[in-house]
This record gives structure tokens, C-alpha cells and sequence, in this order.
């Protein structure tokens, strides 16, 4: 048998270094942003607006008027107390919202964290307070017990296939019922003022020193963080931040920590609570942001094929996902026992679930996966305490409470969704 040698054409390299040198390298447009400085800035939010890429600012415009109406209302609600009961009131909802966020960029949900919550503080109080059990060991045996919950609800849903709201609703069920069994007949355990938990949301660091210097540290660490970035960037010949830019940055920055350290020292002083909380949202943004594991979770909630054909994981990111909710979850019961130091069967119900999981949404992680950052959580939970306790402080109802929010969340599911749309259209989703 002959072959037809002259069929296949051949391929030779061509020296062409006039050509390679005049090809152009494609630049992601948004870091030429960067470099342009502040103009590139303005043009660049001019575009995004066009294009419905909205991100926090219908909530910071919604805090805002927040502020506004109720203290046209009532002077005292930007007064240093009330200002610092809502941020310290927020911490235990918002560490429980920073888990679901992680949840919501996958596009899935977690109707367990309420339980969840409830179950580590029962498990905590008995242990701790009840069998006289070192409180660190116990701390750390209650916040397993959510992070064990959640890998139960991951593995259903990323091995067997059992839909999240599923195997989470049974959750939200099974775990409400262990709670009440742990806690037992009693029904309420009280956590004494010397115990570590009771301490996490009532603990002050009453010198003065302690709030400036942790905004000094806050300051020179966001500072660091991008100036070394920047020099990665240049060191790489990618288009990075001027140094202008940067500064600018870090003096807005100051002028918000400092005016909460002044805040916080006109009261009681800086709250171990916010402290915490805070330092949670840190570093989870630079897990995400930061991370490979990060990544694979906005991928995953992009496309869960294109994912799986990367080459992810996706079982097993899916069970950390859950795994990290509950863990989360344990962490804010905590924070909430501690609000009222005590562990009781009211733990995790009424509306802490959807507080939760409208403080993620209203922040702006989106419902439908593969957008959203931690500090979502912060912001989400911020409206849903100012509106409490600002309509608390008029003497408002509950019921008219909870429909307020309720409105909130929904104006919240609209804009996200018309947003999107609106991306579609300009061709960015």
C-alpha cells in the first residue's frame, strides 16, 4: 500500500522576529484601571453603572438613609452607646451570615445554620457550665460539633446527591431536636460572668490605647498589604495602583478606624466581640480572594461542568463549603449565648435564619452563585441591627420589624436580579 506523501501538508516554523516584535500582550483591562489612578477609577464606576454592576453601593446608600431617618427621629441613634450595642449586637448573626456566604457562592443554601447554633451552644453549656469541663476544651468541642454537622450535610449533598435545601431542611430539624435533648429537662442553662463564652460578647478593653492602637495596626497592615502588592505588580511589568492611589486608600481607611476607636472610647471602650468578628472577615476575604481554595469556590459557582473539567474537585470543595457554614454557624451561637449568657431551647429560632441568610443577600452576595465577598455579611448585617434597633428605640412592634426586613430582602432579590439583566444585555454575565 502506497502513501500519498503529497496529501498532508507540511508545517515549517517561520523566523518572522519583525512580526513578534510587534505583537501586543493582552492586558486585563482592569488593572490598566489601576494604574490610570483616580480617573481610571471614575470611568471605570461610570461603566459599571451603565452595565449594572451595581456591588455594595445600594447598601451603603441604604445605610445612609438608615442613619439619617432614625436620627431625624431620635438624636441618640448615632449616639457612641448605640452605636456600639449595634455593632456588638451584630456579631453573632453576622459570623453565622460570613458561613452562608461561602454557601450562597456555590448558588446552593444552608436552612441548618439556626439549629446548628443553637445545638454548640447547648453542647457548650453542658459541658462547660454543667460538667465543670475546661471552657477552652469545651469552646472547641462545640465549634467541632458545627463543623462535623456541616462536613454530615456536605457529604449528602456533594457524594450522594441529595439536593442542599434538602439534606439542610432535615438538618435544620434533627439538629433543633439534639439540641433539646442535650440541654435535657431543665431547658435553660445559665452561663455565668466569669466563663470565656459569656466574655465574648460582654468583655471590654477599657484603656483607651487599646482602640487606637488596634486602628494604627488596621492602618499599617492595609498599607503594607497593598504597597507590597504593587510591587509584585511592578516587579512582573503588570499595571498596578500609583502610589498616590494607595495612599489616598489607606487615609480613608484611617479616618474610619479611627473614628470607631473615638466612638468605641466614648462608650465603653473597643469590644472583644467586634474585634473577633472583624478579624474573621479578614482573613476569610483573603481566603477567598487570595487563595487557590477561593477561586475554585467562585468557579464552582460558575459553572459546576467547566469546574469538574479544570480539573476541581468539586466533592470535596462542596463539603468544605458546608463544613466552613457550620463551623460558622457554632462560632455565632456562641456569640449569641453570650449576648444573653445562657443557653436556652429558644437557641437558634424565630428569625435568626433569616436574618442570616438575608444579611449575606442584602450585603451583596448574589442567590445565584459565583459573586459575593465576606465582608457582605458585615454590610447585610449592619441594615438588618440599624433597622432593629432603630425602630426598637421608636417603640415599633416586632411583627412591623420583621416585615420591614422582609422588604428590605426582597428590594434586595430585585435589584440583584434586574442587575443581572442588565449584565446579560451588556454581555459581562
Amino acid at each position: 500500500m502506497s502513501i500519498d506523501k503529497t496529501s498532508a501538508p507540511r508545517h515549517e516554523a517561520v523566523d518572522a522576529p519583525e512580526a513578534a516584535q510587534g505583537a501586543v500582550t493582552a492586558v486585563d483591562p482592569r488593572l490598566l484601571v489601576q494604574e490610570q489612578g483616580i480617573s481610571g477609577y471614575v470611568t471605570e464606576f461610570k461603566r459599571k453603572i451603565k452595565a449594572g454592576e451595581l456591588g455594595s453601593i445600594p447598601v451603603i446608600i441604604g445605610l445612609i438613609l438608615i442613619a439619617a431617618i432614625f436620627t431625624s427621629l431620635n438624636s441618640s441613634f448615632l449616639g457612641a452607646g448605640n452605636i456600639t450595642d449595634i455593632l456588638v449586637q451584630m456579631s453573632g448573626t453576622g459570623l453565622i451570615a460570613t458561613g452562608i456566604v461561602f454557601v450562597l457562592l456555590l448558588g446552593e443554601i444552608d436552612l441548618s445554620v439556626g439549629s446548628v447554633s443553637g445545638l454548640a451552644s447547648a453542647i457548650f453549656a453542658v459541658l462547660g457550665v454543667t460538667h465543670g469541663m475546661n471552657n477552652v476544651l469545651a469552646l472547641v468541642i462545640a465549634l467541632a460539633s458545627g463543623a462535623v454537622a456541616g462536613a454530615i450535610h456536605g457529604f449528602f449533598f456533594a457524594r450522594i446527591g441529595v439536593p442542599a435545601f434538602a439534606v439542610t431542611l432535615a438538618g435544620l430539624l434533627f439538629w433543633s431536636g439534639l439540641m433539646l435533648q442535650v440541654l435535657g429537662p431543665a431547658g435553660t442553662i445559665n452561663i455565668p460572668n466569669d466563663n470565656i463564652v459569656y466574655k465574648l460578647e460582654n468583655y471590654f478593653f477599657s484603656d483607651v490605647a487599646a482602640a487606637y492602637i488596634l486602628a494604627i495596626v488596621a492602618v499599617a497592615v492595609y498599607f503594607w498589604a497593598s504597597f507590597s502588592q504593587n510591587r509584585s505588580r511592578q516587579k512582573a511589568g503588570i499595571p498596578s495602583r500609583p502610589l498616590s492611589d494607595t495612599i489616598l486608600r489607606t487615609v480613608l481607611v484611617a479616618i474610619a478606624a479611627f473614628g470607631v476607636a473615638v466612638i468605641f472610647n466614648q462608650y465603653k471602650g473597643l469590644p472583644l466581640a467586634v474585634v473577633i468578628f472583624i478579624g474573621l472577615l479578614v482573613i476569610t476575604d483573603f481566603v477567598l480572594r487570595r487563595t487557590t481554595y477561593g477561586r475554585k469556590i467562585f468557579a464552582l459557582g460558575g459553572s459546576v461542568e467547566a469546574s469538574r473539567r479544570a480539573g476541581i474537585n468539586v466533592t470535596l470543595i462542596r463539603i468544605s463549603v458546608f463544613t466552613i457554614s457550620g463551623g460558622f454557624a457554632a462560632l455565632g451561637g456562641l456569640f449569641l449565648a453570650s449576648q444573653i449568657a445562657a443557653a436556652n431551647q429558644g437557641a437558634g429560632a424565630g428569625n435568626l435564619l433569616m436574618n442570616s441568610i438575608a444579611a449575606a443577600v442584602i450585603g451583596g452576595t448574589s442567590l445565584f452563585g459565583g459573586r459575593g465577598r465576606t465582608w457582605n455579611a458585615l454590610l447585610g448585617v449592619l441594615v438588618i441591627i440599624s433597622i432593629q434597633v432603630g425602630l426598637g428605640i421608636q417603640g415599633v412592634a416586632a411583627p412591623i420589624v420583621s416585615m420591614v426586613t422582609g422588604a428590605v430582602l426582597l428590594a434586595t432579590v430585585v435589584i440583584d436580579a434586574i442587575t443581572r439583566k442588565t449584565q446579560r444585555s451588556a454581555g459581562r454575565a
